[in-house]
């Protein structure tokens, strides 16, 4: 696969492209769904606020959103002499947790350690133990399973948690900033490391008004782990549910030609885990190691709210998986030049099928 002009042309997102804080506390008034809004409809751009989006889709539409609440997944300890932060991950089966050591830079955040090895003990706050036992995966030690002493690591994190943060954010926000308006409490304690954050610009006005026109949602549940931020690993195993009636309502809209729109590509991987080769979507719930390419492609998602990744992020090969690498490329070079702002607390790109008769030879945009 060669490289893209987005990728050759743009390493790295350029500094103050970063969403420092949420849109909400960047001037009085705001709310979260005071961001931008990037559409694309094949090659087709153009530009958006995010209050714009129900008179971007239509009815019989269909939202795949993610009810995974955010956990406050860091936590500090003690390695020895020196200070660390526990980013817990993922729950396992067996009562382990996938976490992933780093270290502190003295500006609030942290830095990428080496994992490991096997028998590091971490002491936590409350005299709790953290003891590793192996790497999550042969092909990178980043992420260890490790034990803890005290089984009820949700209480720990409600304790003594903060949201995983980092360096291109400006301060520490609530764990309220974290969640999403289709955040659901999980029984068992369980949630995201990291919040699912393409719903996050998502109010419930905003959402009165999709229902109104006719936009149809289906929740599913994907506890995301923690991401890779500097080696932009691909995802790895994780935990989802996609109930009997989300798959009733995903089916049905499919069969109906309304268009399957996953919020997120937590969604996406959720909803495509749970088709069958046929592109019908079953009730499912377990653990999901899919990895959606461009040559392995999606049975059900039509379209793609997400958020704005990085160029070397493994994220990007789902967005071509959902739209052709010329539309991606075409996307990313607009909000770039438009100045869009990344990560969780940034602007958001809607891919949508191009539906135009001339869809080959037509360009909206002079980018």
């Amino acid at each position: 696969m060669g490289v893209s002009p987005f990728e050759h042309s743009r390493a790295r997102v350029p500094e103050e492209l970063s969403a420092r804080v949420p849109a909400e506390q960047r001037g009085p008034g705001l709310e979260r769904d005071a961001v931008r809004l990037l559409v694309s409809r094949g090659t087709r751009v153009s530009h958006h606020d995010f209050v714009e989006l129900p008179r971007q889709l239509r009815a019989g539409d269909l939202l795949v959103v993610n009810t995974s609440p955010t956990l406050a997944a860091a936590v500090d300890g003690r390695l020895g002499h020196a200070r660390v932060v526990v980013h817990f991950s993922t729950r396992g089966d067996d009562g382990r947790w996938a976490v992933e050591l780093r270290d502190p830079d003295g500006r609030g955040t942290t830095r990428a350690r080496a994992g490991g090895p096997a028998g590091t003990k971490v002491r936590l706050p409350g005299d709790v133990r953290l003891v590793l036992e192996e790497p999550l995966a042969a092909r990178s030690e980043r992420l260890w399973w490790g034990r803890v002493s005290d089984p009820d690591v949700p209480g720990l994190l409600r304790r003594h948690g903060r949201p995983i943060r980092y360096s291109y954010t400006e301060r520490d926000q609530p764990l309220s900033a974290y969640q999403t308006v289709f955040a659901l409490p999980s029984g068992d304690g369980a949630g995201s490391a990291e919040m699912p954050s393409a719903a996050r610009p998502f109010t419930a006005r905003l959402v009165a008004e999709l229902v109104s026109r006719g936009v149809q949602f289906a929740p599913i549940t994907l506890h995301t782990g923690v991401a890779s931020v500097e080696a932009h690993e691909p995802p790895y195993p994780e935990r989802y549910e996609v109930s009997a009636t989300s798959a009733r309502l995903i089916n049905a809209a499919k069969a109906a030609a309304g268009r399957i729109i996953a919020v997120g590509t937590t969604a996406v991987r959720a909803v495509e885990s749970a088709a069958g080769p046929d592109g019908v979507v079953g009730a499912r719930r377990g653990w999901t190691d899919l990895v959606v390419t461009p040559e392995r492609g999606t049975r059900v998602v039509d379209g793609l709210l997400t958020g704005l990744h990085e160029p070397e992020a493994s994220h990007l090969l789902m967005l071509e998986a959902v739209a052709g690498r010329a539309a991606i490329d075409r996307g990313y070079e607009a909000a770039l030049r438009g100045l869009y702002l990344w990560h969780e607390f940034g602007d958001v790109h809607l891919i949508l099928p191009d539906d135009s008769p001339h869809a080959v030879h037509c360009s909206s945009n002079p980018w």
